[in-house]
Parts: structure tokens; C-alpha cells; sequence
């Protein structure tokens, strides 16, 4: 697997996503939508989480809305991904911190659950962020669902059989897509396990991803982009 920028986060939006649910009372972190079905099956179950399930919505929102303007008024010598990424980074490290300090998580509506997940949640909106913003052409690096259906439609199209030029785009956008399903799974798979094998400490991890894709990025991108590129 070709290690890019959209591998490398596709891989953290999995790993982020799993623990974050597994520790945290079924609180997606990344996927913030699919916290309204959790909510549902909390209500119906009377298990606890929420109160998180209910503020990571408006945090996800709220944090892209600042990380967007604060960016076009970042000095012309922090490049924008690079500083995102950076914040990216700082939020992870800080929730591993807090994991490690404060243990299990039994009760989801806790002030300590609450906290960690909606650093969590910030740290997955400004990699969204980063995949609008900068990544626009790449398949999405926090949820499948859309990648998943784009490519059984190519597939379906192949099969049915379309023009030269279409299909080897459609074989190029297959690759793409598949690379990034594989390093979300494999994400999820080893967030699941590491969680199950050594609890709270899962999360020294993703700071550590988040580090590579910033050094990744760096190699990686080569034409700045961005607000400050920006000609609209």
C-alpha cells in the first residue's frame, strides 16, 4: 500500500473512530452523524453517553467553521495543511494524555468522557477539513460509505461495459478508492485490537499517524494550496 497523505489519515480516521467508540459508550469521534442512531439505542437501553453524543455534532461544526477562517489569517509563512495538520496533532497527543491519565471510561456522560471525546471530535473535524479544503479530488479519509457505493457503481459500469477512456478512469478511481477503504479497515481492525489488548493506552498511537502525515504531506505536496493560494 502506497503510503500518501489520504492513506495515512484514511488509516487514523479508522484507528480514531474505533477506540473512540469502544472507550467512550459507542461515541463516534469521526463519523459524527452516526451518533443519532446511537442516541437512539442509548435512549431505548438507558445506557449512558448521551450528553457526548448530543455536543459532538455542534463541536464538529463549530471546530471546521474557526480552523476555515482562522486559516486566511494565518501568517504567509505557516502554510495552512501544515498547520491544520499540526493542530491535528497537538489535539491527538492531548487526548492520548488524557485516556492514559484518567483510565476507563464507564460512564459516558461523565466530565472526563465528555472532555476526551470532544477533543477527539476536533481532531476528526480538522481532518475533514483538511480533505475538503485540500484533498477535494481524494476519497474521503473518515467514512466509506460514499467510496463504497461509488465503487460498486464502477464496477457495475465495467460489467455492463463502457469506452475505453471511461474505464481505464474508472480502474484509476477503483485503485484510489480501494487503497483508501483497505487503510480505514485496517485502521478499525487495529484500533479494535490494541484496544482489547492494552485499554487506554490505544491512544499513543494516532499522534503518532498524525506525525506521519504531517511529515508524508511535507514530501508528499509539493504546490501550495489552501486560502493563501486561493483565487476566489
Amino acid at each position: 500500500m502506497k503510503l500518501t497523505l489520504p492513506t495515512v489519515l484514511s488509516f487514523n480516521g479508522g484507528y480514531v473512530d474505533t477506540v473512540g467508540y469502544l472507550s467512550l459508550q459507542g461515541l463516534f469521534t469521526a463519523h459524527v452523524t452516526g451518533n443519532f442512531v446511537t442516541i437512539g439505542a442509548a435512549l431505548v437501553f438507558g445506557t449512558s453517553g448521551i450528553v457526548a453524543k448530543l455536543l459532538a455534532l455542534p463541536v464538529f461544526c463549530t471546530v471546521i467553521i474557526v480552523t476555515r477562517l482562522v486559516s486566511f489569517y494565518l501568517p504567509p509563512r505557516w502554510p495552512v495543511l501544515d498547520t491544520m495538520l499540526t493542530l491535528k496533532l497537538l489535539l491527538l497527543l492531548v487526548a492520548a494524555i488524557l485516556a492514559i491519565a484518567m483510565g476507563s471510561f464507564a460512564n459516558g456522560d461523565g466530565a472526563p468522557a465528555i472532555i476526551l471525546g470532544m477533543t477527539l471530535v476536533s481532531a476528526m473535524a480538522i481532518q475533514n477539513a483538511v480533505h475538503r479544503i485540500h484533498m477535494g479530488a481524494a476519497p474521503p479519509t473518515t467514512l466509506m460509505t460514499g467510496t463504497t457505493t461509488q465503487m460498486m457503481i464502477d464496477i457495475a459500469d465495467m460489467i455492463r461495459g463502457v469506452p475505453v477512456a471511461a474505464g481505464d478512469a474508472m480502474r484509476s478511481r477503483l485503485r484510489r478508492m480501494s487503497v483508501a477503504v483497505a487503510s480505514f479497515a485496517t485502521g478499525a481492525a487495529a484500533g479494535a485490537l490494541l484496544f482489547h489488548a492494552i485499554g487506554s493506552w490505544c491512544f499513543v498511537l494516532p499522534p503518532g499517524v498524525a506525525l506521519l502525515a504531517r511529515i508524508t504531506a511535507k514530501s508528499s505536496l509539493t504546490a501550495p494550496t489552501g486560502p493563501h493560494s486561493e483565487t476566489t
